[in-house]
This record gives C-alpha cells, structure tokens and sequence, in this order.
C-alpha cells in the first residue's frame, strides 16, 4: 500500500496519532491491518478525530459519505482511500 516516502511518514504519523491520542488500548500496538473498528480499540468519536486529523494533515476535504467502514476499518484501507481521493 505504502508507495513513497511521503506515504510512508504520513502511515507513521497516522499510526502514532491513531496509538497516542484515539486508542481504547494504548497498550495494544496498532499497525496498518489492524481492524481498529471491530477490535473496539476506536469508537465512531474516534473516526471523526482521525477523519478530522487527515483533514488537517493533508488539506483535503473528507465527505461524510465517504466516512465508511470499507475506507476507515484500518490505516492500509485509509491509505488505499486516501490514494483514490487524490487521483
């Protein structure tokens, strides 16, 4: 999934928001297939702070059509959308 330098510190930067500030779990170490939504390790509030943080992050407008279990279940599905988006 992770294509460029960009992609790969943009995941990391994801993944350590995602581990630091949403996490039900601080303890459990999320990565890119981590199902975080049927894990419970993130609630809905949690999807809308990450929604919020890529928003921020990238510049983008995130639909809330968009805000789907099929794009957010996990940060390789984030990445895959995030792709999409911009193309």
């Amino acid at each position: 999934m992770i294509v460029d330098g960009e992609s790969r510190v943009f995941a990391d930067e994801l993944l350590r928001m995602i581990n630091t500030e949403v996490s039900f779990d601080p303890s459990e170490e999320i990565t890119t297939d981590t199902d975080l939504l049927l894990t419970g390790l993130v609630d809905s509030l949690g999807v809308v702070q990450i929604v919020a943080w890529m928003e921020d992050r990238l510049g983008i407008e995130i639909e809330p059509v968009d805000v789907v279990l099929e794009n957010f279940q996990t940060v390789d599905r984030m990445l895959a959308f995030v792709t999409r988006s911009r193309a």
